[in-house]
C-alpha cells in the first residue's frame, strides 16, 4: 500500500529535506501543490484531507491556523513547529523517550516534532531525572552550537552571503522557545540556563550539559543508566566518549539520523559533562519527521531513513 503525504511548507529548510527523504521512496506518495495555492488556505485543507498523513513545516502561526483549520476532520498530523510541543492535546514525537511515547505514536492523529536542541537535552536529561540521578530542581546549564541552517531561510542567507563572519550566542535573555519542551519532556522543574549558538558550518550541532554537583561515584551509574536505557533503540546511541578522542566535532552526524550521547568525567572525577551529537536537519527535524511519520503509518522505523 502506498502511503499519501502532504507536506505544508515544503519549500522551507525542514520541508525539502523532508521531502528529498520520502521522493526516494516506492511506499509513499507526496502531495504537491501547484506554487500559485501554496499558500491559499483552502487549497492546503483539500490536500491535507486527501494525505493519510500531513506534515506542517511552517511558522508557529501558520501552523496553528492551518491545525484549526482541519479539527475535526479525519486528518493525522506532524507539526514541526514550536507550536503545540507542550500541548496535551498532541503527542510528542520523541519515540526513544518511552515505550509509551512509540506506542502513542502508533494512532496519534496529531504529534508535534521535538526541536533540535529539545531533542539532544531532553536525550540527555529524561533517562536521568527519572530515575533520580538528577534532580527535577537541579542547577542545569545546557550549551549548544548548531549549524547556520537551522536559523532557516533568512539566516542561511547571511552566511552564504558572507553577512556574518564566525561564531556567536544567541537568545541570550533566557527566552528560547526550546525551553519549555525541555523541562517538561526532560523531567525538569527549574527552568534550565541554555546558551545556544550558531557556528560558521552549515548543519550540525553538539550539545553539552555539565554536572559540577555529581559525584565521582556518580558518573558510572549515569553512564550505566543511558546505556541501558538506549540500548534497544536504532538511532539514539550511547557510545565510549573516548571514541571521539580530545575533539567532537558538531558535524560528525551529518547527513544521517543518528544521536550519539556520552558522558565525559573529569580525572578527579569531581564532575562530569554530558555530550550529544546530531545532525541539526536530521534526527533535530526532518529525519524525526520521517522516522515519526513510519511509525504512524505502521511502517519500518527506519524505512528511508537506515541507508543513511
Amino acid at each position: 500500500m502506498v502511503a499519501k503525504v502532504f507536506i505544508d511548507g515544503e519549500v522551507g529548510t525542514t520541508g525539502l529535506q523532508i521531502a528529498q527523504r520520502l521522493r526516494q521512496r516506492d511506499d509513499i506518495a507526496l502531495i504537491s501543490l501547484p506554487e500559485e495555492t501554496r499558500k491559499d488556505l483552502s487549497a492546503r485543507v483539500d490536500a491535507l484531507c486527501q494525505a493519510d498523513v500531513g506534515i506542517l513545516c511552517l511558522p508557529d502561526v501558520a501552523s496553528k491556523e492551518i491545525a484549526a483549520a482541519v479539527d475535526g476532520e479525519n486528518v493525522r498530523l506532524i507539526d514541526a513547529s514550536t507550536a503545540h510541543r507542550v500541548d496535551p492535546a498532541w503527542d510528542f514525537g520523541f519515540p526513544e523517550i518511552g515505550p509509551g511515547y512509540r506506542t502513542a505514536l502508533t494512532t496519534s492523529a496529531r504529534v508535534s516534532n521535538p526541536g533540535c536542541y529539545s531533542s539532544a537535552a531532553i536525550a540527555l536529561l529524561a533517562p536521568l531525572t527519572a530515575v533520580g540521578l538528577i534532580e527535577a530542581n537541579a542547577p542545569i546549564s545546557i550549551n549548544a552550537v548548531s549549524g547556520y541552517s537551522g536559523g532557516g531561510k533568512a539566516l542561511i542567507q547571511e552566511f552564504e552571503a558572507g553577512e556574518v563572519d564566525g561564531h556567536f550566542a544567541y537568545a541570550t535573555a533566557q527566552g528560547h522557545k526550546h525551553v519549555p519542551e525541555i523541562m517538561r519532556y526532560g523531567g525538569l522543574a527549574k527552568q534550565p540556563i541554555f546558551v545556544p549558538s550558531v557556528g560558521q558550518f552549515a548543519q550540525g550541532m553538539l550539545v553539552q550539559i555539565p554536572l559540577p554537583f555529581v559525584a565521582a561515584t556518580q558518573t558510572a551509574e549515569i553512564e550505566a543508566a543511558l546505556a541501558d536505557h538506549y540500548s534497544a533503540q536504532h538511532f539514539v546511541r550511547f557510545v565510549d566518549h573516548n571514541a571521539y578522542g580530545n575533539r567532537i566535532d558538531p558535524r560528525l552526524l551529518n547527513d544521517t539520523n543518528y544521536m550519539d550521547l556520552s558522558v565525559k568525567a573529569a580525572p578527579d572525577g569531581s564532575c562530569c559533562v554530558l555530550y550529544a551529537v546530531l545532525d541539526n536537519l536530521g534526527k533535530g527535524a526532518s529525519g524525526a519527521a520521517v522516522q515519526n511519520l513510519n511509525i504512524m503509518l505502521g511502517l519500518h522505523e527506519a524505512a528511508g531513513l537506515s541507508a543513511e
